[in-house]
């Protein structure tokens, strides 16, 4: 089974023919290690320059910089492959998705030229530190701090819940430049880390209750001394930038639930026809058919809505509540998918043996991060 793209609008013919190198790469080098990689709760660096090679990392980095110079549509391919045919969670929407944008829109010359191309390559793996134990959602009480001492800045603090946290080689670090400002997202800047500075350190590879194969981790910065010239952009502009990627952060994730509820449901589809209750396939039953038949006509719905958030967002026209909206929607529609297939499964959706059993642990964190979706709700409402 494949995702039925023939009456998508957001795409053409080119990034068809990208899909099929991105789905036929999922299949052979990343489906078949899935479960081993969940349970070794990381998935190998050496996947990273595979990737690279066939021009799934960063498509949107310009030429200049080793890139495709490609539009977002082909990230969107690259997220929808991994959600339906990998089966597990990589980190390439983190790092291509997220953090090559903040680099190629606000990162200074040099900074373009050392990272992007490593980027590309899969020579770097790259994780973005906001989160904080206590801050949550709340970017403007973070407590990690840069202070100035001669041309460096000392950064101390910790970050947690950092996705490519044990893999990452740089790291983006939201910090406090100058924490007596008012107000206090001004204080705000994203600072380049090295892993390999002093005083850095990884923590624990989080125990997780989903996405097993992420690496989402702790991480410690205890004096630890970086040049001022790896401030990305302005000092205490960081916040703005923050808020400005925001739209295709949380596209991106739209994208990726829409794609693994498609999945979910195709297989329950399969698994209700070939499972036999009481004499007669479990499909056969009215509440099956009916159940499914619901599900099908909302994902129908959040494909038409998708595609027209990606058309928005190719003409820099999709809004930061339409952004938010689009992961509020898709994210609470996967959940209701899962959910409801897991049930179609019963007792077997309660076995990790079967994809649905994991499916339905990793689509809970989705409502959650990139901002919660209770937070979603309030920036909607605040433009009303």
């Amino acid at each position: 089974m494949s995702l039925d793209n023939l009456a998508r609008t957001a795409y053409n013919e080119d990034h068809e023919a990208f899909r099929q190198t991105v789905r036929q790469f999922m299949q052979k080098e990343v489906a078949p290690n899935a479960a081993r990689w969940d349970e070794d709760g990381v998935v190998p660096k050496a996947l990273w320059p595979k990737a690279g090679a066939l021009g799934l990392l960063c498509p949107t980095v310009p030429e200049e910089y080793g890139g495709l110079g490609l539009d977002f549509g082909y990230n969107a391919v690259v997220d929808e492959e991994a959600a339906y045919h990998g089966g597990v969670t990589l980190g390439f929407s983190l790092h291509s998705d997220i953090v090559a944008g903040y680099i190629t829109a606000y990162g200074s010359e040099e900074q373009k030229q050392q990272w992007l191309p490593k980027l590309v390559s899969g020579e770097a793996i790259t994780a973005i530190a906001m989160t904080e134990p206590g801050t949550g959602s709340d970017l403007q009480g973070m407590r990690t701090t840069a202070k100035k001492d001669g041309n460096h800045y000392v950064i101390n603090g910790s970050k947690t819940y950092i996705t490519n946290g044990q893999n990452a080689d740089l790291i983006l670090v939201c910090v406090k430049t100058d924490t007596e400002i008012e107000p206090a997202w001004k204080g705000v800047s994203v600072i380049l880390v090295e892993a390999d500075r002093q005083g850095f350190k990884r923590g624990r590879n989080l125990d997780k209750i989903g996405m097993d194969a992420a690496d989402t981790s702790e991480l410690f910065f205890e004096d630890v001394r970086v040049p001022m010239t790896n401030c990305l952009g302005e000092e205490g502009q960081g916040f703005i930038y923050l808020m400005s990627e925001l739209p295709q952060e949380r596209l991106s994730i739209a994208v990726s639930a829409q794609a693994a509820a498609q999945k979910a449901f195709d297989d329950t589809v399969t698994f209700t026809k070939e499972r036999k209750a009481f004499g007669k396939p479990v499909f056969d039953f009215q509440n099956t058919r009916f159940v499914l038949a619901d599900l099908k006509s909302k994902l129908q719905v959040g494909w038409a809505h998708l595609d027209w958030a990606l058309n928005r967002h190719a003409t820099k026209a999709l809004t930061a509540e339409e952004g938010a909206a689009a992961k509020l929607w898709h994210t609470d529609l996967q959940w209701e998918v899962m959910d409801k297939c897991l049930q179609l499964h019963g007792g077997a959706g309660y076995m990790n043996e079967y994809p649905i059993a994991r499916a339905w642990r990793a689509a809970r964190v989705t409502r959650i991060f990139g901002g919660t979706n209770e937070i979603m709700k309030e920036l909607i409402g605040r433009k009303l």
